[in-house]
This record gives C-alpha cells, sequence and structure tokens, in this order.
C-alpha cells in the first residue's frame, strides 16, 4: 500500500537521467556515410572550422529526439548533426541530441545516401526533419549515375521546407549554399566538400593542418639557425677586434 507519505517522497526524488542506447547496427551499404564523413576527416575539419567546442556540436549516428523517451519507434539517427549554441557536453551523457535538453533542434542535418536509404532520406526522413524544425536537410549521394540528385538540401521556411539551389559549377562539380553553415557544399565526382565562401577556398584539412606545422617548425629551425649565424658572426668579430688591440700593446 502507497501511503501519501511515500508518494511525496517518490516525487521528491530525482528522475533517472535517461541514457539513450546505440541505434541499429548500421547496414553494410550504409557504411558509404563512414567514407564521406569520418574517414576521410570532414567531422574533424569542421570541428575545427566552427571552433567553439564549449557550444558547438558537430556528430552524428545517435539519436534524435525531441524528449527523453525510452521508445525508439519512429526516431531518426542522422549520418551529420551540427548545431550552435548547444551544450556538447550534455549531448555526450545522453547519448542523443534531445531538442529539449538543448533548447533548439540542430541547425543542420544531413544524411549520406546508400542504395537502401536514398529514398527515405528523400521522403520520409524530410518530413520528419521538417516536423522537428531542423533549419537545413541535406542529401548526398556519391552515385555518379542514377536519378535522384547527387547533392540537395531543403531550408526550413514557414514550417516547411523549401529547396536549396544547386548549381552545376564545373563538369562533375555541383555546388549548394548553406546559409545555416555559412559553406558552400559541392559534389566533386562523387566526394563531399566543404568551401568557404569568404575564401573560395576548402576549409582547412588535417593536410592543411600538417602542412602549416610543418612550416612552422621549419621557419623557427630556420630562425634559430640565423641568430646562431648572428652570434657567431659577432663572436668572430669580437675575436678579431680583441686580436687588433693585442697586436697595437705589443
Amino acid at each position: 500500500m502507497t501511503t501519501a507519505d511515500s508518494a511525496i517522497t517518490k516525487l521528491q526524488q530525482p528522475e533517472e537521467f535517461f541514457v539513450f542506447p546505440d541505434p541499429p547496427e548500421i547496414p553494410e551499404d550504409k557504411m558509404t556515410n563512414f567514407d564521406h564523413l569520418a574517414a576521410n576527416g570532414n567531422v574533424h575539419h569542421l570541428s575545427m572550422h566552427f571552433g567553439n567546442p564549449d557550444t558547438t556540436l558537430v556528430a552524428g549516428e545517435r539519436y534524435l529526439a525531441l524528449a527523453p523517451t525510452r521508445d525508439m519507434t519512429g526516431l531518426r539517427y542522422p549520418d551529420l548533426l551540427i548545431a550552435f549554441g548547444v551544450a556538447p557536453e550534455t549531448y555526450h551523457r545522453r547519448r542523443a541530441y534531445v531538442i529539449a535538453d538543448q533548447g533548439k533542434p540542430p541547425d543542420f542535418v544531413m544524411e549520406v545516401a546508400s542504395p537502401s536509404t536514398r529514398r527515405i532520406d528523400a521522403t520520409d526522413k524530410r518530413n520528419d526533419y521538417a516536423a522537428l524544425g531542423i533549419m537545413e536537410y541535406w542529401r548526398f549521394d556519391e552515385t555518379i549515375g542514377g536519378r535522384l540528385p547527387k547533392l540537395a538540401g531543403d531550408r526550413l521556411a514557414d514550417g516547411r521546407y523549401e529547396p536549396i539551389p544547386i548549381e552545376e559549377i564545373a563538369e562533375g562539380v555541383l555546388q549548394g549554399y548553406s546559409q545555416a553553415l555559412d559553406l558552400y557544399l559541392r559534389w566533386v565526382r562523387g566526394e563531399l566538400e566543404w568551401h568557404d565562401p569568404n575564401t573560395g577556398r576548402h576549409i582547412l584539412t588535417m593536410t592543411d593542418e600538417r602542412a602549416r606545422a610543418d612550416r612552422a617548425e621549419a621557419d623557427l629551425i630556420a630562425e634559430r639557425a640565423a641568430r646562431a649565424a648572428e652570434r657567431a658572426a659577432a663572436e668572430t668579430r669580437i675575436a678579431e677586434l680583441e686580436e687588433q688591440l693585442r697586436s697595437q700593446d705589443t
């Protein structure tokens, strides 16, 4: 029998912090998302580009939900999710992006298509992400042929998605502008790229960072060598002057 006092005590106890389980096992043909987002360093490049790791989240392949729930039915787990002005620590503790936790939907979501998902990416997921209030939803398909778009994006307007213009800027190169990220997304002969409209160049990659570090190290070595040469020249000059003085004394 439950007494009034025990019921009050139960209400006063903090609710257990629900941690989401792992999403279902990824189908083998869906591993293209790893190739285009993780294996080539794109997630890292985006994280470095945006900075502010305490308030900017670049993640994916975990559940996206309106509120904590033990019912995973119908929940999505996008390949890539980007959100600004949020709490990444809460996301990692929850093992999910919960809109009620963060106080806002993600700013950007992307799905990398595979044979088993490309049609649902363009239909059901599009409707679901619009209903969740996600500002931009993008799809990338590495397939060279095929009837579905290789690169497609939608931007939320009055609660509905409107297609983002995609243009062919060169042979085998498609481009669309993400207002949410202030970046150009490009489909380049089956590869996904991210270009900064302010520089016209690809955002910094691990190769760029390594080259920059190598240049900085080379500059430091050259600077030290130059200083050593200057010290040696100064010591040689002092020795010459001292020898001249000794010669004059004799």
